[in-house]
């Protein structure tokens, strides 16, 4: 199996600016993370296994989508989603994908529409290499490009959901009219997600937290 690479990881320069402390920055987040994506794996198992088998009979290919992105203090880690696309898509096409992209499979579509793709990510939570609510994890390309002020997000664990996640919830939409998705997402869009993820960094807390995660559900339910 393929692992990060330790000389490829990357590290929170030691000039950035220390994310305020707290309790529950400290502890409280983590035992947070632990409660809720155990149950949550539990309540959604029938869902993720009725994807599993609907997987198997509609597109060929691994059920699961492995890539690599950047977590808390530049580590690397494997990031897990239910495969939306058809099987090497990454090799076949850009790293971004817009609404309308070929390589997207049919169940694929239904599952991006309801962020089903996203569920094994639970396991990421558990496992600790993600938060539920934190600055969502980028490939380690964009990451090398960060200013010494983004790398401050890099001193939190990545999440499922962030303020950036909310402000772009129809981002495939919003890059399928750029003639270069690729290109805007990097000189356009990403820099106003890190933006409002160092304003994320400062407002740490269980109530901001709760707060994000509902609104990130009523947005899936409202898409």
């Amino acid at each position: 199996m393929d692992v990060p690479s330790a000389e490829n990881a990357l590290v929170v320069e030691e000039f950035s600016t220390p994310v305020k402390g707290s309790f529950y920055l400290r502890a409280g987040k983590r035992i947070f993370d632990l409660v809720l994506s155990s149950l949550a794996l539990i309540f959604l198992a029938p869902v993720m296994l009725v994807i599993c088998v609907l997987m198997k009979f509609c597109s060929p290919g691994p059920i699961l989508f492995r890539q690599l992105r950047v977590g808390k203090n530049g580590d690397e880690f494997w990031i897990l989603k239910f495969r939306s696309m058809v099987n090497g898509a990454e090799r076949i096409g850009k790293r971004i994908t817009a609404d309308g992209d070929s390589r997207v499979t049919r169940l694929g579509v239904f599952l991006r529409k309801w962020k089903l793709d996203e569920l094994p990510q639970l396991w990421n939570v558990l496992k600790g290499d993600m938060s539920f609510v934190g600055p969502r994890p980028e490939l380690p390309c964009y990451v090398r490009e960060y200013t010494p002020l983004q790398v401050r997000i890099l001193q939190v664990r990545p999440g499922i959901t962030d303020p950036a996640t909310l402000r772009f919830r129809n981002e495939g939409r919003i890059l399928q009219q750029s003639p270069d998705p690729e290109r805007f997402y990097h000189e356009k869009i990403l820099p106003e997600k890190l933006t409002l993820n160092l304003q994320y960094l400062e407002e740490i807390s269980l109530g901001r937290d709760i707060s994000l995660l509902f609104s990130t559900i009523r947005s899936v339910l409202d898409p």
